[in-house]
C-alpha cells in the first residue's frame, strides 16, 4: 500500500497522467489531492480576493476567512468527485471522501498566526479558519482500503471542539495519514522532477541530509523536506518527492526517479 499526494498544479494540469497510472497499477493506494490554483480561481470568480500569508519561516500559505471557507470546501469536494469517478469508470473500486467524513482527520483551528508583514515585520494575527492535524482515525482507512482499491482524499479536517471543517495543507493531510498507516512509500507529486539543488535533482537523501538541506531550500520544499524527515524517522520506510507532469508518474516514483528520502 501507498500513499500519493498531489499537487495543486498536477491536478490543474496532469490528472490524466495521474489517473491512468492509479488506474493501471495493482497497488493499493490512498490519494490525497490539493487544489490551490483552483480555489483561487473559483475565489476571484465569486468575488473573494485570495490572501496567502508567510510565516516567519519563510513558508507561505492560504489564509482562510470564514468566507472562503466555502468556497475551498465546494472546490476540494469538485475535485475529489471528478478524480472518483474517473478511477470508477476505469474500472478501479474507488471511493472519494474528506478529512470531515467519519472524523477521519481531526484538527485544532488556529486561534492566532505569526506573519511577516509587507514591511518585513512579525505581526500576530487571527488564524482563520486552518488547522493541524491532531489525529487520524486509522482504523477507518484500514478497513475501506479492504473494500476499495483506491481512497481519494480532500485535504479538509474537523475540528470537533468548534463544529467546523477546517482547511489543512495537502502535504500536512499526507504526512499525518501516512504516519497512521505506514504505507511502503509515501510519494510527493508536483510540478518539478525532486529537490532541486543548483538546478540538479538530489536523487538521494538521508533524513538527516534532509532536515539540513531543508535551511537552504526555498518556501515549499523545504517544509516538505522536514515532514519527510519526521515520516522516515516515524517508521515510514521512504518518502519519494517527483515529477506528477509526465506520464505514469507514479510509477516513476517508484522506480526511485526524483528524491528519495530513507532513514539515516
Amino acid at each position: 500500500m501507498i500513499v500519493v499526494k498531489i499537487g495543486g498544479r498536477v491536478v490543474k494540469n496532469s490528472l490524466e497522467k495521474v489517473i491512468l497510472d492509479i488506474a493501471n497499477t495493482n497497488e493499493k493506494i490512498i490519494l490525497i489531492h490539493g487544489g490551490g490554483d483552483i480555489v483561487t480561481e473559483y475565489s476571484k470568480k465569486l468575488g473573494i480576493e485570495p490572501v496567502f500569508v508567510t510565516s516567519p519561516e519563510g513558508i507561505r500559505s492560504r489564509y482562510t476567512t470564514k468566507e472562503e471557507l466555502d468556497v475551498y470546501i465546494m472546490v476540494m469536494s469538485l475535485i475529489n468527485k471528478k478524480i472518483t469517478s474517473r478511477l470508477s469508470s476505469l474500472g478501479k473500486s474507488t471511493i472519494g471522501i474528506s478529512g470531515v467524513d467519519a472524523s477521519l482527520l481531526i484538527a485544532e483551528r488556529k486561534k492566532k498566526i505569526v506573519i511577516i508583514d509587507e514591511r518585513g515585520k512579525k505581526r500576530i494575527i487571527e488564524g482563520g479558519y486552518t488547522g493541524k492535524v491532531k489525529e487520524v482515525k486509522n482504523e477507518i482507512l484500514t478497513n475501506l482500503l479492504k473494500m476499495f482499491d483506491v481512497i481519494v482524499i480532500s485535504p479538509l479536517a474537523l475540528d470537533p471542539e468548534e463544529s467546523t471543517p477546517l482547511n489543512i495543507d495537502g502535504d500536512q493531510a499526507a504526512f499525518a495519514i501516512s504516519k497512521a498507516v505506514k504505507p511502503d512509500a509515501l510519494i510527493l507529486l508536483s510540478d518539478v522532477e525532486g529537490v532541486l539543488l543548483e538546478g540538479k535533482v538530489v536523487s538521494r537523501l538521508t533524513s538527516n541530509e534532509a532536515r539540513e538541506l531543508s535551511k537552504k531550500i526555498g518556501p515549499g520544499m523545504n517544509r516538505k523536506l522536514l515532514m519527510a524527515a519526521e515520516a522516515i524517522e516515524n517508521g515510514i520506510n521512504k518518502v519519494i518527492i517527483g515529477s506528477g507532469m509526465k506520464d505514469k508518474p507514479i510509477t516513476s516514483a517508484l522506480e526511485l526517479n526524483g528524491t528519495v528520502i530513507v532513514n539515516g
